[in-house]
């Protein structure tokens, strides 16, 4: 079956965001952390890997370009410790993933919760849309308000009360958009690790005493009373991940528990959903996507191999998917970004770039 090509994002084939840092990044950032360059260098060295980036996306075949997270050491602290009230810090232990325990660095609150009008990552987007101009869409990803939910962030000296510590992540978010959307932003992703923890059997990085169906109308309330009042002509997706720390991950369960209200209810223009392997369950909880709706992006290829997937599964996976949801409200992409932090995933960037255009590749073939 053959049906339009998407002219507003999601597209057919899109991407989470993030991409390998290349060895001159690396080896730039080591020198600047020794005091050899200069921020200055640092950020002219970021830029010009930043256009080669850009350049790759686009002989892919890709609609939206993002910066690939080159200037980020994690893909969720670098924004939420710019933040006013909020700091970074190294704590005692990383996250525990499956066989790995992460780098130990985490954010915490240490005072009122409020935008910082001066966000580097504003600056930082600003850059990527200059470089971007009018070949393509540039895509922005930051963390989900619902991040703000995990373990030990909260301060509950500052913050004894729930209630005002929701609403003014909620407002924080809001600032966010429009500072977003003013400075040309038309495509902008929450990444929300939280949301697919609420999946997991056992509740993954939380120490809430509220039980599971209490946070999930929490985050879907965080979630619905952030988008509230947003441009129409700004297109905002939540992308759920269970980890992607060097090819590894934190948690696994369907989206049964979560799809009649989030799936359902969230309103957001688009879910990237990660279906790479086992861990994500079948697509039936599919079904509660409103036709019409939110489009789905199936996370059914992974960014944590190199190995192109058969295209006979990939082709039969999605024939599955279209029985929930209709195939002109679906698109594809990796489960996940290729270097959710600086250290990356087990794969090279030849085969990087070769799954990206297997993906363009493949949508093309099922969707013209």
């Amino acid at each position: 079956m053959m049906t339009k090509t998407l002219t507003k994002a999601p597209y057919r084939a899109d991407i989470v965001g993030s991409f390998l840092r290349p060895a001159r990044l690396h080896d730039a950032r080591e020198k600047f952390a020794a005091g050899t360059i200069s921020a200055e260098d640092l950020r002219a060295i970021e830029n010009e890997e930043i256009r080669r980036l850009v350049d790759k996306q686009l002989e892919a075949g890709l609609e939206a370009v993002t910066d690939g997270e080159f200037r980020r050491r994690f893909w969720h602290t670098d924004f939420m410790e710019h933040l006013n009230g909020v700091e970074g810090y190294v704590p005692n232990h990383g996250y525990r993933f499956v066989g790995i325990e992460t780098e130990a660095y985490d954010v915490r609150v240490t005072g009122k919760i409020s935008f910082n009008p001066d966000h580097p990552h504003i600056k930082d987007f600003i850059a990527l849309k200059e470089i971007a101009g009018d070949r393509a869409i540039a895509k922005m990803t930051i963390p989900s308000p619902n991040q703000f939910f995990n373990a030990g962030i909260r301060n509950e000296d500052i913050y004894p009360d729930l209630e005002e510590y929701t609403n003014d992540i909620i407002q924080t978010y809001r600032d966010a958009i429009k500072a977003f959307y003013d400075a040309g932003c038309r495509y902008l992703q929450l990444d929300d690790v939280y949301l697919a923890g609420l999946c997991a059997p056992k509740l993954p990085f939380t120490d809430s005493d509220l039980k599971r169906e209490r946070l999930i109308d929490l985050a879907l309330h965080v979630a619905n009373s952030v988008l509230e009042g947003k441009p129409d002509d700004l297109t905002i997706t939540t992308h759920l991940c269970r980890g992607n720390y060097q090819s590894k991950w934190a948690f696994e369960g369907p989206y049964d528990k979560i799809a009649p209200k989030i799936f359902a209810n969230e309103k957001v223009d688009g879910f990237f959903l990660e279906y790479d392997d086992e861990r994500s369950g079948g697509f039936e909880p599919l079904k509660y996507i409103p036709e019409g709706g939110p489009k789905v992006v199936l996370g059914i290829f992974t960014s944590k191999k190199g190995e192109l997937e058969d295209k006979e599964l990939i082709k039969k996976r999605i024939q599955e998917a279209s029985r929930y949801v209709p195939l002109e409200q679906l698109c594809i992409s990796t489960q996940c970004g290729f270097s959710s932090t600086h250290h990356g995933n087990l794969l090279t960037e030849e085969q990087q770039w070769e799954k990206v255009k297997y993906i363009v590749d493949t949508a093309k073939k099922i969707w013209g």
